[in-house]
């Protein structure tokens, strides 16, 4: 393997001669599978944009109605009912351990912007918290680990399998993201985390099929015989957080079922998947504006209930959604509203039947575990609700045009302005952004584009000032939004300026930008 990326200090530690073969070798094993999965991809979609649709599989009927279940939980794994989300500099991860939240969500993906110092770095923290050697101090405050009984389980979330490392190749070709994350980890903390009681446990994000839960499946496999590990150490929890995913919720389960930790409910790469893939077949699939689309809508509400009762049939772990609010000690008021927001929010899911949720923050660890806590009690998960009373049709998935709300200025503009501030600081290399109280990942700046792209070819007029949305209009509200965060402490001319042509390319242009993170990570040094 060959690194182009600049060595650091103590990079060596995680970049070794032993580390960097383990990668290469599952690499060279299954990249050409990835590669074909990801043509398998395209096909469909080329299929859903000449009138296609999707649909519960025929040819894994047999795995639906078969009688099976996933591995039981895991050490650490038993209770998620509070989890944690953030990227893995330094700081988040001393916080995140210590939050009182039952399991981190470390990340490598959706909130880590993929810098080459990001990446690297952040195997060496996690590594480093593991053998208790993170403490530190900054701005006369420090930081340090609380006991280890006190921490949350560590689960890693390597980048999708459609991204690249460009700064590592093998045999001349850049290292999948995903085995590079995955890899490094494994190798490294596999035994360190066994060596604590609990194991190497992962999140895998932006699968489209239960054929590539299968590669992760003989991914895992493979790992563990190579690093000589107990075949069903690795548990893997899946975020159906695409349009496909959601109709193969039982056989990615299936797939993964000696690996397998359960099922996550991605809501807002979810809802950028529905546009992407029927972004072609007018305003069937169109969707209103951002904050408008609650969990309550019917085709939301399908795809949590389908997911609580898949999991529960088989006894995994149901996930629910992430909380994005920041606290705010400078407005109560915000607060109070969107506190209340969010315990209304974990007490529909609780009350559904999931075993845990997500938050952006640890002040909002108390309020989750309280909701959740006044369901379980002292009993870790409610696996034994089977929600027999659900029942799901692909129709239900489908009926996003169900789904109320409108289209104002304030949306689109709302849009055009998370966007913009979350690019220019995924460019300057934070990729968890605090904007207007919300903490916003790069899963929310693909609906803000992706919802403008889509209001641009359906010919959608604006409710409140009955303009009609062109690129015309988006360009002037992008002008205004920009002179506004030129009069903002710490604005970077520099990061906005590659953060506008970034924006205009993924949202403006005729053709469709299958992530806006492919082009903006193009842009990276």
């Amino acid at each position: 393997m060959e690194i182009t990326g600049p060595r650091l200090d103590r990079f060596d530690e995680i970049l070794t001669p032993q580390a960097l073969d383990f990668v290469a070798a599952l690499h060279r094993e299954f990249d050409s599978r990835r590669l074909e999965l990801l043509e398998a991809r395209q096909a469909r979609q080329a299929e859903l944009s000449a009138g296609g649709t999707l649909d519960f599989l025929p040819e894994t009927k047999e795995i639906r109605e078969g009688d099976w279940q996933v591995a039981s939980p895991a050490s650490g794994l038993e209770d998620r009912r509070v989890e944690i989300t953030g990227p893995v500099d330094k700081k988040m991860t001393i916080n995140a351990l210590n939050s009182g939240a039952k399991v981190w969500l470390a990340d490598f993906e959706d909130a880590n912007s993929p810098l080459w110092e990001n990446c690297v770095a952040g195997q060496l923290n996690l590594r480093d918290a593991l053998d208790r050697a993170i403490d530190f101090e900054t701005g006369g405050k420090s930081y340090a680990l609380r006991p280890d009984d006190e921490l949350a389980t560590i689960v890693v979330r390597p980048r999708g399998w459609h991204l690249d490392e460009k700064h590592a190749n093998v045999d001349g070709r850049p290292v999948s993201a995903s085995l590079f994350d995955f890899g490094l980890y494994f190798f490294h903390c596999a035994q360190r985390q066994l060596d604590k009681g609990k194991g190497p446990y992962f999140y895998l994000p932006k699968m489209e099929s239960h054929l590539e839960a299968r590669l992760w499946n003989d991914v895992f496999t493979r790992a563990q015989e190579l690093l000589g590990i107990p075949h069903g150490t690795i548990r893997a929890t899946v975020l159906i957080e695409t349009y496909p995913a959601a109709f193969e919720m039982e056989e990615i389960l299936y797939e993964l079922r000696e690996h397998s930790a359960g099922l996550n409910a991605g809501r807002w790469d979810y809802l950028f998947s529905v546009i992407k893939k029927f972004r072609t077949r007018g305003r069937e699939f169109l969707l209103p504006e951002r904050n408008a689309v609650t969990m309550t809508a019917p085709f939301m509400r399908a795809y949590t209930e389908l997911l609580v009762r898949t999991c529960h049939k088989r006894g995994a772990h149901a996930i629910g959604g992430m909380a994005a609010f920041i606290p705010s000690r400078r407005d109560p008021e915000v607060n109070a509203v969107a506190l209340e927001k969010v315990r209304a929010d974990k007490t529909r899911e609780s009350g559904d039947g999931f075993d845990g949720s997500w938050v952006a923050h640890p002040d909002l660890v108390p309020i989750c575990r309280e909701v959740f806590d006044g369901v379980l009690g002292e009993r870790p998960n409610q696996l034994d609700r089977v929600r027999e009373d659900v029942a799901v049709s692909a129709a239900d998935l489908l009926s996003v045009s169900e789904t109320p709300g409108d289209i104002t200025e304030a949306g689109l503009r709302s849009n055009v302005d998370v966007a913009l501030r979350y690019l220019a600081a995924w460019m300057g290399g934070s990729g968890a952004v605090a904007i207007h109280n919300l903490m916003e990942d790069a899963a929310t700046a693909e609906i803000s584009r992706s919802q403008i792209w889509q209001w641009i070819h359906n010919d959608i007029t604006l409710a409140d000032t009955g303009e009609r949305v062109t690129k015309e209009l988006v360009e002037r509200i992008i002008a205004e939004e920009l002179e506004q965060a030129a009069k903002e402490p710490g604005y970077d001319e520099k990061l906005f300026g590659q953060a506008t042509a970034l924006f205009k390319e993924v949202a403006l242009d005729d053709d469709f930008a299958e992530f806006l993170t492919l082009p903006a990570y193009a842009r990276m040094p």
